[in-house]
Formats: C-alpha cells, sequence, structure tokens
C-alpha cells in the first residue's frame, strides 16, 4: 500500500508541477478543446514561439501532451487523462464567469 501510495504521489507530483507553472497552464487549457499546432497556440495564448516550445518541450518530457505530425505541422494533444480532468476542475473553479467575480485570491499584477 506504501509503495502504491509513493507512485502515486510521485505521478500527481509531476502533474502539479507542471501546472505550477502559468504557460504551461495556458497550453493545457488551449488543448482541452482538442489538439493544436504552434501556430495555433502562439495565436491563442499569445505566447512567443520560443517560450512556446520550451514548455511544450517540458509538457512532452512529463508525459501531459504527445504530437502527430502532418506534413510540415506539428499538432500537440493533451495526452493524459489525469491532466485532463485536473484542467477541467481548475477551469470550473477559476475560469468560469460566475467564479471568476468570486475568487478570493489576490492575483499581483504581471
Amino acid at each position: 500500500m506504501v509503495t502504491d501510495m509513493r507512485g502515486g504521489a510521485r505521478k500527481a507530483s509531476v502533474l502539479l508541477k507542471s501546472l505550477a507553472n502559468e504557460n504551461r497552464l495556458k497550453i493545457l487549457c488551449a488543448l482541452v478543446d482538442g489538439q493544436k499546432n504552434v501556430g495555433e497556440l502562439e495565436s491563442i495564448l499569445r505566447v512567443r514561439q520560443p517560450t512556446l516550445s520550451q514548455q511544450l518541450a517540458r509538457l512532452r518530457s512529463d508525459k501531459l501532451v504527445s504530437t502527430r505530425r502532418a506534413s510540415k505541422q506539428i499538432y500537440y494533444r493533451i495526452s493524459s487523462d489525469e491532466a485532463l480532468e485536473v484542467v477541467g476542475l481548475l477551469h470550473d473553479l477559476f475560469c468560469n464567469d460566475a467564479t471568476k467575480a468570486e475568487t478570493p485570491f489576490h492575483v499581483a499584477a504581471e
């Protein structure tokens, strides 16, 4: 049982560390609706391509996204059911119109 808990804790830790970065979280949020290529993500998120590529590489390394090549384009999609579920929960908690106004957290200006 303790061994199972350690494995689960390790996997959860990897997921939470990835989600702790704002750019990686935004990427995963954008991918909830389906696969997208780098150009689409860059346009949606307004994140520069080098930053986007770096964060996508980290998400791939953490096995949270996978890729599919079509001609010269590489498409990214969420490959982790756990990531999809957690991002959906975070969306419900922080991004719904009803909850955005009620969020008790102080968000520092960027």
